[in-house]
């Protein structure tokens, strides 16, 4: 499959023969429905309402099967809206049967839905019906199912971006709870999350109970829970704050309550963001392109394992811009006659792998010398702002990824700065 767009069009209209059966299915939690045209858009055949378990599956190959015999036709393309979770089991099933499966983008199909009767009517069996026009019109893309060790990595990132949200979550409780019950504490401890703050809000979180401390006591206390003791400094700030504090005594023993729970949270889903984040590096050292990603300086293996299991194998590709496309980060322009609209990202990709190359490629500028160089340039010879550089070099990046895994050769530091024009 070629990269550039126009090709990639004209490419998926071409594949749509005389001898396809397109089908359009929409999906649902119990209940699919199935519509067939062939490659000029006329309707085949009657709906094919199917349910989605094993038994439906069966009934509608079967269907497909009538469909060839009615039609005289020998080849199928099968389209599909990724629909929350509910179409993966399917998906995977018909893969298992060697057909050819393509999705197609749910936005799409909410703007084509009128295109044969000119009416807003939405509904299941209009849906699919929409999708097959879409199909053979070439709106879909290849569908790049994860399959083993990939399929594993995803599910694992996917847990830990969960579990990760909740864990900011948590935080911005904890933060919550000290401007509440205690805010002055932030003027002791810049980052309340560091060590020697956490031991101190599991002993003594309230104003009221360091009041009653003395800063030797406190530096025992610490001692007892931490390895190395606190700073004597450090405590006698704390108990200057406590005795200036505005908290009011009201109900502090539900505060504290509430504090001991939101800690132990905080502790059980850090510990459960390393063990994933640890099995997560394990997955991606049985993948062969991790090797040469990781020869960038500046990329983590965790953030090797963010971006694989967003796009899967780098096999799959042919140029960067296609994986800029996959997470939304080709540009975009509203212009007419005179008027010539602001340049933009599209954002209709995948969130998190745009997300983790903005993050790759914010840590290459800072930790690699041939990024450093590249963003600088972009800001004090082209005059870009510094966002606007780092969306570019993630460009630069997915180039990059794609063509020292294809080519199987090493990373050269010396041929981006080259073809960068960068001396």
């Amino acid at each position: 499959m070629k990269f550039k767009q126009k090709s990639v069009q004209n490419q998926r209209i071409e594949k749509i023969t005389t001898d396809h059966l397109v089908v359009g299915i929409d999906i649902s939690k119990d209940t699919h429905i199935a519509r067939a045209v062939n490659f000029r858009g006329i309707e085949l055949g009657k709906p094919c309402k199917f349910s989605n378990n094993q038994a439906g599956f069966v009934h509608f190959l079967q269907w497909i099967d009538n469909q060839f015999d009615k039609h005289g036709k020998s080849l199928v393309i099968i389209g599909m809206e990724p629909t929350g979770h509910y179409w993966k089991n399917m998906a995977y099933w018909l893969v298992d049967q060697k057909l050819e499966i393509v999705i197609v983008n749910p936005h799409h199909v909410k703007k084509n839905k009128e295109n044969r009767d000119n009416s807003p009517t939405k509904n299941d069996t209009k849906d699919a019906l929409v999708i097959a026009d879409m199909v053979r019109n070439g709106y879909y893309s290849e569908l790049n199912l994860p399959t083993k060790v990939h399929k594993e990595l995803r599910d694992t990132m996917s847990l830990r971006e969960f579990i990760n949200k909740q864990r900011v979550s948590v935080k911005n409780q904890i933060h919550r709870w000290l401007d509440l019950w205690f805010p002055e504490y932030l003027t002791v401890f810049k980052d309340w999350s560091c060590k020697t703050s956490l031991a101190t809000l599991r002993l003594f979180p309230t104003p009221a109970e360091l009041k009653k401390l003395t800063s030797e006591k406190i530096i025992v206390e610490w001692k007892s829970v931490m390895k190395r003791r606190g700073n004597l400094n450090t405590a006698k700030l704390l108990i200057e704050a406590a005795k200036n504090s505005i908290a009011c005594d009201e109900g502090m023993n539900y505060a504290k309550t509430h504090l001991t729970l939101l800690l132990d949270q905080l502790d059980q889903l850090t510990c459960q963001l390393e063990k994933l984040e640890q099995q997560a590096v394990k997955l991606v050292e049985e993948m062969p392109e991790s090797r040469q990603i990781q020869q960038l300086k500046g990329i983590s293996p965790t953030f090797v394992a963010g971006i694989l299991a967003e796009t899967g194998s780098l096999s799959n590709y042919t140029h960067g811009n296609q994986i800029l496309r996959l997470a939304g980060l080709h540009l975009s322009e509203d212009s007419s006659g005179k008027h010539k609209g602001q340049t933009i990202i599209t954002k209709r990709g995948r969130p998190q792998l745009r997300k983790i190359l903005y993050l790759i490629t914010f840590s290459l500028v800072k930790n690699n010398p041939e990024f450093r160089l590249l963003h600088e340039k972009n800001v004090t010879i082209n005059k870009m702002r510094k966002k606007q550089s780092i969306i570019k070099l993630c460009g630069k990046l997915a180039r990059i990824l794609i063509g020292i895994t294809s080519n199987q050769e090493p990373y050269n530091p010396e041929k981006v700065l080259k073809l960068a024009d960068v001396v």
